[in-house]
């Protein structure tokens, strides 16, 4: 866990949930219940966000200036919770990134969370992704192991190309040998994100310093030097030699695959644009259903199935683009259209809109 947040919150039942949610996403929570304390907190430590049961009352007014004055946490995202009835503008104003609505929903809470930690993991890339070619031997508790065609790498993870699937909530083992380097990289981590087309990303966990030592290596001689393309070789405790997995495909869009239901949808009434791709030819519609995964368009003319479309909604403080593919069409009333990501930004965007709706019903008015 290398992203870290604060809790400041005396409520005992909104701390649970945002502990075991915290968990989940792979971040470190430390708790207080005091405001002092969380000064004394902000002043010593650098988080990569701040919860604040806000009170709108002076300690919590406070807060909010020491915080964009810290040296430490100036820039840190900052998610406050406060009451349903309450108008959040002003805490937008005052430099919140997101607002939770007492009481805390489960479901709300945790898309709110995961977009927040979308945007910090995107902000905390100190060091750009390279291209690298070479394989890795990849090894699950429980599951057969499978060879994978690293494609990127940085100093905190790395993106996979797999002919097999990776079991989503389990610790991956893997090694692999960069290219112009002879020794091993050992290492393991857990899996980000993974696709339908079998690329997967990997956020490292635990990293030995030797390997940590390997990969800075690399990465700084990648600079000056573009990855010779040198394929690593399986160790010999792995037995056999497998082969080689196959070059990673050119993947201009990331879809989003499996089970779409199990993903939270949101009911809405957003107004939006789209266009047949191809086309300059705008559609007026409404989006009265969406999740991380896709969206329910309402039109009453659809597009034929399996036509790509593109979305446009704006809202408050941007306009939103979102690539995708009809899969269910009902003529008179609507389509069902499911998301094609071109890269992690975008979908960061999709979690950033649904983030917004999770706060509460009356922020929708502000798309329409």
């Amino acid at each position: 866990m290398d992203l870290r947040a604060l809790v400041v919150c005396p409520d005992q039942d909104s701390v649970s949930l945002l502990a075991l949610i915290l968990s989940e996403l792979g971040m470190a929570a430390e708790h207080t219940p005091s405001i002092s304390r969380g000064l004394e907190l902000i002043d010593s430590q650098h988080f990569d966000a701040i919860v604040l049961d806000y009170r709108a009352d002076q300690s919590s007014e406070q807060f909010l200036t020491r915080l964009r004055q810290s040296s430490k946490n100036r820039a840190s995202m900052l998610i406050a919770i406060v009451d349903g009835a309450f108008n959040a503008r002003p805490v937008f104003g005052l430099g919140a990134n997101f607002v939770l609505y007492r009481p805390l929903s489960s479901e709300r809470t945790r898309i709110s969370l995961r977009a927040a930690r979308g945007l910090m993991r995107r902000e905390r890339r100190r060091t750009p992704r390279k291209p690298v070619s070479s394989t890795a031997n990849v090894a699950c508790p429980g599951a057969p192991e499978l060879n994978a065609a690293l494609t990127d790498l940085s100093d905190g993870g790395t993106a996979l190309q797999t002919t097999g699937r990776i079991p989503p909530a389990c610790k991956v083992y893997f090694e692999f040998a960069l290219p112009g380097q002879h020794q091993l990289v050992r290492l393991s981590g857990e899996v980000a994100w993974q696709d339908s087309s079998g690329r997967v990303g990997i956020r490292f966990i635990d990293v030995p310093q030797s390997s940590r030592r390997l990969i800075q290596t690399w990465l700084q001689h990648s600079n000056d030097q573009p990855a010779s393309g040198l394929a690593a070789q399986p160790s010999t405790s792995s037995g056999p030699q497998r082969e080689k997995t196959t070059e990673a495909k050119d993947a201009s869009l990331v879809t989003n695959a499996g089970n779409r239901r199990g993903e939270y949808r949101f009911a809405c009434k957003l107004s939006a644009e789209i266009y047949r791709l191809g086309t300059s030819v705008p559609n007026h519609c409404a989006l009265s259903d969406i999740s991380e995964g896709g969206c329910y368009v309402e039109m009453p003319s659809p597009f034929p199935l399996e036509s790509g479309v593109e979305i446009l909604v704006r809202t408050a403080d941007t306009k939103l683009r979102i690539r995708g593919q009809v899969l269910a069409t009902h003529p008179g009333f609507g389509m069902g259209v499911r998301f094609m990501f071109r890269d992690s930004a975008e979908r960061e965007e999709v979690m950033r809109l649904l983030a917004v709706l999770a706060a509460g019903p009356s922020l929708d008015k502000q798309f329409r």
